[in-house]
């Protein structure tokens, strides 16, 4: 199918803890042009594009996906949408196989160790204008334990941004330290009494000290009062 790339904004979406930004996104009426699912997120919610870079076979015939494996073969049996994998397999319809070699000697980069890796070179490779992600975390606030791949991830991200595409990040995501506080960012610095600060104004970057930084403005919220014969 073509479609003009260039004009798209993209979410994809994982299964990580901070998919509920994604589900507040949509609830705010949010609008992306295509949303593109992590393996199974598509038994979920509805996805545009599917990319489940391991064969469709460990699915289907093992148990290695543990509790994910019942949701996903439901979601290869009900799917309507493309699928880019690594293998097709008669079994499951709309599957697609990844065009790595077009993609990895367009871009001049083959490192990929991760799915949300090759959906973050797809996007590049499609020119896409604006790439939002959702539910892809690896590490989380507080938990000793982290999922491969991060930093295949950021390398991605970092080349995004290089080549012009807007990135926005979950708030709740660890990705490119999204949840970090903002004083705490900037290493070294975040040690000074006021530390520098990285801001945005209008789509520019700015660095600057914390006390500079104006205090949000209070938001009024109106009561909501409920009758005597209302039920909450």
């Amino acid at each position: 199918m073509l479609w003009k790339c260039i004009m798209m904004n993209v979410a994809i979406v994982g299964l990580g803890s901070s998919y509920s930004d994604f589900i507040s996104a949509r609830v705010a009426s949010k609008k992306f042009d295509e949303i593109w699912g992590i393996n199974c997120i598509g038994g979920i919610i509805h996805v545009d594009k599917t990319f489940m870079l391991d064969p469709v076979s460990r699915f289907l015939d093992t148990e290695n996906a543990g509790s994910q494996t019942e949701i996903a073969r439901e979601f290869l049996k009900k799917n309507k949408n493309p699928i880019f994998t690594c293998e097709l397999d008669k079994r499951v319809k709309n599957l697609e196989l990844y065009p790595l070699k077009e993609v990895s000697t367009d871009l001049g980069i083959c490192y990929f160790n991760n799915t949300v890796a090759y959906a973050m070179a797809y996007a590049i490779w499609k020119k896409v204008k604006k790439i939002f992600l959702y539910g892809i975390d690896y590490t989380y606030k507080n938990v000793n334990i982290a999922e491969s791949g991060r930093a295949c991830c950021e390398f991605w991200c970092a080349i995004a941004i290089s080549k012009g595409i807007k990135l926005e990040i979950a708030q709740n995501s660890g990705l490119l330290d999204t949840n970090v506080p903002d004083n705490e960012k900037l290493y070294g610095y975040h040690r000074l009494n006021d530390p520098l600060v990285q801001t945005v104004d209008q789509g520019s970057l700015l660095i600057t000290k914390q006390s500079q930084i104006p205090p949000p403005e209070p938001v009024e919220s109106n009561p909501i009062i409920f009758g005597r014969h209302d039920h909450v």
